[in-house]
């Protein structure tokens, strides 16, 4: 097995190496790479997606930091922000959260670094307006925000919610664990989805310019016992929000009121092919950019599934699979444009691209792929 990992792993480098000559030609779009810092990673690294042609550049290392496991850019450009999934920095009880500034070439300077106010911090939002950060602590179940300075700087944490609780899944939903946390646009609400408890809690903001929470009425959606809640998409008027479930690979529909936070379930559906019976783990969801249609990413069946959404009632019909040709895809990214697809492949350490159909959102995977250690996150600088 080991032989065969590495025969791989020196194929890709053989093709990044062809695809490097051919990058450096036309117009790119930079995106960021978080990793966890295993083996061969040494923390946040960069490429160029070219448009024109789909191919990607060499990575190289744009700042070495431990386990950078989850990105946000400010729409700015100035700005990059990335959690550091530990359990020991600060008082040795919480993750940490480092904002750096984006230098013209690429690099990265930091700037700071705050708690997370929680160990195993694994996602990270900036919110509308680039007030404040939003961060989901998976090991510590709990929720935080940090106020983002004028200069991009962090200030501590100003909001703090520790969950409580547990479901049915006695290997996985002990004690809650925070997974992904998001603004509803237009919208005073976050939605905050909570794997452990099988619930996405909803909280109200009380003071836009410091990220200030509290707990909404009603306070949560709702999910099936062992689905496990990870992350979420909503759209683009708040009307309805997509949920994605990481231990029995469904994904939930609900309308949804962005100014009561009231609710109703439209829709399950799975993510899997119905003659699958392996073990799968969902990761990531996004929206296409015109709204359309929607995709999420299976670890096991190692495949993204897409799903077109019925502009009336945003209720969802499955559009296939394609396989991310390699292990675990943990995350995956829509380019700026809308174009093209980026799959990270954790477990074969490789990037991968497709390309969008342009009329019925199906995938078609491109030649074009890139080596990264244990990739995790993938983060384009807007346009």
């Amino acid at each position: 097995m080991a032989i065969a990992t590495q025969q791989v792993y020196a194929q890709q480098q053989s093709k990044v190496i062809e695809i490097g000559k051919v990058v450096n030609e036309g117009p790119r779009l930079p995106f960021y790479i978080g990793t966890y810092t295993k083996g061969d990673s040494q923390g946040i690294y960069r490429s160029e997606l070219d448009p024109r042609t789909g191919q990607m550049s060499l990575p190289t290392l744009a700042y070495e930091i431990d386990n950078p496991t989850f990105l946000a850019v400010s729409n700015d450009k100035k700005n990059l922000y990335a959690v550091g999934e530990v359990a020991d920095f600060g008082d040795g009880n919480s993750g940490a959260v480092s904002a750096f500034t984006i230098d013209e070439d690429g690099t990265l300077d930091l700037l700071n670094q705050e708690a997370s106010a929680g160990r195993g911090p694994c996602h990270v939002e900036i919110s509308p307006g680039k007030r404040f950060l939003m961060i989901s602590n998976y090991g510590g179940g709990s929720f935080s925000t940090l106020p983002i300075g004028e200069d991009g700087q962090l200030a501590p944490a100003t909001s703090f919610f520790q969950h409580e609780g547990s479901s049915v899944n006695e290997s996985r939903q002990k004690a809650a664990h925070a997974h992904g946390m998001y603004h509803v646009p237009g919208s005073p609400l976050v939605l905050a989805a909570d794997l452990g408890l099988d619930k996405v809690m909803i909280y109200r903001m009380i003071n836009g310019a410091t990220g200030e929470l509290v707990l909404n009425d009603p306070a949560y959606l709702e999910i099936a016992p062992g689905s496990g809640p990870r992350h979420l998409a909503v759209s683009g008027a708040g009307r309805r929000v997509y949920v994605l479930n990481e231990l029995d690979s469904t994904m939930d529909v609900f309308a949804f009121n962005p100014n009561t936070g009231e609710s109703e379930h439209l829709q399950r559906v799975p993510t899997l092919p119905e003659d699958f019976v392996d073990n799968n783990t969902t990761a990531e969801i996004y929206i296409h950019p015109n709204g359309k249609w929607l995709y999420a990413s299976n670890r096991g069946h190692d495949s993204i599934a897409a799903y077109r959404i019925d502009d009336e009632t945003g209720l969802v019909t499955p559009l296939g699979h394609v396989n991310t040709m390699g292990n675990t895809p943990r995350h995956f990214r829509i380019a700026p444009g809308g174009q093209f697809l980026l799959a990270a492949n954790q477990g074969t350490n490789n990037i991968v691209i497709f390309e969008i159909d342009a009329k019925i959102g199906t995938l078609k995977p491109l030649p074009s792929q890139i080596s990264v250690p244990n990739p995790c996150c993938i983060e384009f600088v807007p346009r």
